[in-house]
């Protein structure tokens, strides 16, 4: 109906190319994160819950900083808080140059945690200054062509660890590590955390350059004007609505089964005698099938309802993990990888549903509550990770109901499978067919 308004606006093309590239950097800092779960256990010789630290860190940071930078956003330019997302990203990034001399597995997640400061800020901004680049009629397409970049960021930071660190990783050439002496995994060790810190202080200093451009690039102010609400009854309010508050509920195990999906997708690679570089081209498959579902999902949306919609694929995602609970050998792995294509569309429509029927001053705080949600990511694996320990620090070491428990372990995101199908079928049942 709008065949005349472009979707971004002449005068507004460099800035939105500069916010666009926020949604790869961002997804590029995930997919680069996830394989060094593995990399960490092994190289520091950490159990599979210790090792899932590098997601409490990582995930963490989001839970800490989304309301805060959500609250500076309202008050100060979204430029501004972009400067600041990207300065906290390099600084983190950057702190593994010396977690890396010092050797010490904490600091490395210190490093995750500020960089996740970071991408909480400019997640916060990216997707409502998109929104704000030009006609109201063209914003939804508008943000649909950013987040497109997302998943280009997701396969180029796998690339990334694949590539350049878990191929160059000594300590997975040996097949018991443990065993060799003293002397010699000390230079193993020293060695590969130089391999993993390496594409990290890089992705740093691109970032600076990025908050350069930023610094001298002429910005669209879009600070919201008018004084804040008071935040108590925009709490009150968002606290007495059912569809928001379990939606918040839903987004946290959703993001909880995306990444053990995509972190544990090593360990179960590992438990049927698959490689950590092999297993990073299976990772590679399920962004793409991930990818390849966001557009699939997007456009039946234009024929289904979004909660139905939401129920089928996590009844379809559920089918794939009991695949890859019982199925031997690869074929459980192609059901894992599987579960990424049914998982795409996940994220922005249970984002939809829970903002649709607020008020715009509710959906500002209301989205932060949705960032916040992200925290999934950091408490599910590290369960998960508890529940592969239960007969040893290895993947295989037990069975529980007849299966490995790292086969066992996907009963999580099972679970969160079912309440996300519920939640679709509640919000289909109640707010759907009941308009």
């Amino acid at each position: 109906m709008q065949q005349n308004t472009p979707v971004v606006p002449k005068k507004m093309i460099i800035p939105f190319v500069l916010v666009t590239s926020l949604f790869a950097l961002w997804g590029f800092a995930n997919a680069v994160t996830d394989p060094m779960v593995q990399a960490f256990k092994k190289v520091l010789e950490l159990s599979n819950s210790q090792a899932a630290w590098v997601q409490m860190a990582f995930y963490g940071g989001y839970f800490c900083m989304a309301l805060p930078a959500a609250m500076f956003m309202r008050k100060y330019s979204y430029k501004v808080g972009i400067l600041i997302g990207l300065g906290l990203y390099a600084v983190g990034a950057l702190l593994f140059y010396p977690a890396a001399i010092t050797e010490q597995f904490w600091f490395f997640c210190l490093g995750l945690y500020i960089l996740t400061f970071g991408l909480a800020f400019l997640e916060t901004a990216a997707n409502p200054y998109a929104l704000a680049m030009g006609a109201k009629e063209t914003a939804t397409l508008r943000l649909n062509l950013a987040q497109a970049f997302n998943p280009v960021g997701l396969i180029a930071g796998l690339f990334v660890a694949q590539q350049f660190v878990l191929k160059n990783l000594k300590s997975d050439d040996i097949d018991n590590f443990s065993a060799l002496d003293e002397a010699s995994k000390i230079l193993i060790k020293t060695s590969d955390l130089l391999v993993i810190r390496n594409p990290y202080v890089i992705l740093g200093l691109v970032i600076i350059g990025v908050f350069v451009l930023f610094v001298v690039s002429k910005m669209p102010q879009s600070k919201e004007e008018g004084g804040m609400p008071s935040i108590g009854d925009t709490f009150a309010s968002l606290a007495q609505n059912k569809k928001y508050v379990l939606g918040v509920l839903a987004q946290i195990l959703y993001v909880g089964a995306q990444i053990m999906s995509w972190t544990y997708i090593y360990q179960y690679a590992e438990g049927i005698g698959v490689d950590s570089v092999t297993a990073g081209y299976y990772q590679m498959v399920a962004f793409v099938l991930f990818t390849l579902g966001r557009a699939v999902g997007t456009y039946m949306l234009r024929f289904i309802s979004s909660g139905k919609l939401l129920m089928i694929f996590a009844i379809l995602a559920m089918g794939a993990v009991v695949g890859t609970m019982f199925m031997n050998d690869v074929y459980g792995l192609y059901c894992l990888v599987m579960i990424s294509f049914f998982m795409s569309l996940m994220f922005p429509t249970i984002y939809g549903i829970a903002l649709g029927d607020l008020t715009e001053e509710e959906s500002k705080v209301g989205s932060a509550g949705l960032i916040m949600a992200i925290v999934g990511g950091a408490l599910m694996p590290k369960l998960q990770g508890m529940i592969i320990d239960l007969g040893g620090n290895g993947v295989a070491d037990t069975k529980i109901i007849g299966v490995s428990e790292v086969r066992f372990s996907f009963i999580l995101p099972l679970l969160c499978f079912v309440y996300i199908t519920w939640y679709g079928l509640r919000v289909n049942k109640k707010y759907e067919l009941a308009d």
